[in-house]
């Protein structure tokens, strides 16, 4: 029987699915770090959101470590590279939480343009504010997606019949033209985007990419969307955007530090100015979080699992 780990919350349905597969399986998405480091003798497999990272520590403590499971898409707090070199596989389930994450960015949209965040919020309070409350059509927009992985393919699927224009731009992907979406090179990403969304890992090559003299290279920007993770975009960044006039408005699914209890004072600042902002929408990091999705990526893992003959 197979060693597995399971250090964070997941949907009950894996421990029915790794038994299905004789796997011996620990349950302990309530240990912390140090406990989870004393653990690791006869590991086999490790089933790990974002709790703790994966890293030199972690596999040389586990010299039976022959996979590491990614409940979610992003692989920013494990180390690749050494785990490549250790022959451990990684297996992630970006098709898991995509369909969440893609009707997610689009709501966040639609409220933006539409301005269902104040509106909501000033009725609820006996503001009958019409006008302030005039939206705009997403309808004969050009909305640019800034990486076409699963992510970004699935955020276009979902705006197919909005009657918006949809152009994408990825490094290094091409040839996913057509079916609505027109693929484009990087130049001309920028001189036609109007509704820019992100949809990239956080790597060193990410890591604040979205500067603010790399989105002043965006002559008809004006929407802002940023649903992968907050240190590819920074709060300071969004701020002076808003403050200058260049965007209308930004939708945050996440943020550069989101444990607020740990902020530093130019955080604390930061956040405080988008939170009182009404052309801000922020949500916590839940865009691939959905019902559905909680379990789908598990039947995801487990299917990849099985596929490579590790379970």
């Amino acid at each position: 029987m197979k060693k597995i780990l399971i250090i964070d919350q997941m949907h009950d349905s894996i421990l029915t699915m790794l038994d299905e597969k004789n796997c011996n399986v620990s349950y302990v998405p309530d240990w912390g770090r140090e406990q989870i480091l004393e653990g690791l003798d006869g590991v086999e497999g490790i089933f790990v959101r974002s709790k703790t990272s994966i890293d030199r520590q972690v596999i040389d403590l586990a010299p039976d470590l022959k996979f590491i499971a990614r409940a979610g898409a992003g692989l920013e707090k494990m180390d690749v590279d050494y785990l490549t070199e250790k022959k451990v596989a990684i297996v992630n389930a970006p098709e898991g939480n995509r369909d969440s994450l893609g009707e997610h960015t689009v709501g966040v949209l639609l409220s933006l343009l539409h301005k269902l965040h104040t509106a909501d919020r000033e009725v609820r309070s006996r503001v009958w504010d019409r006008e302030g409350n005039r939206g705009m059509e997403l309808g004969g927009k050009t909305v640019g997606i800034f990486g076409y992985g699963f992510m970004g393919s699935a955020f276009a699927q979902k705006l197919q019949g909005f009657g918006c224009r949809l152009i994408a731009y990825d490094k290094y992907k091409t040839g996913f033209g057509g079916g609505g979406i027109q693929e484009v090179s990087l130049d001309q990403f920028k001189a036609e985007t109007e509704i820019l969304s992100i949809h990239v890992p956080l790597t060193p090559e990410t890591n604040g990419l979205f500067k603010r003299s790399f989105l002043e290279e965006f002559p008809k920007l004006k929407v802002l969307i940023n649903t992968a993770r907050g240190g590819v975009l920074s709060n300071e960044t969004v701020i002076n955007l808003l403050e200058s006039g260049k965007i209308l408005g930004a939708g945050l699914d996440v943020l550069e530090n989101e444990k607020l209890g740990t902020m530093d004072t130019k955080q604390e600042a930061e956040f405080d100015y988008l939170a009182k902002s009404d052309q801000v929408m922020l949500t916590p990091h839940v865009g691939g979080w959905s019902h559905e999705s909680y379990q789908r990526i598990n039947e995801v893992l487990v299917g990849k699992l099985v596929d490579l003959k590790l379970i």
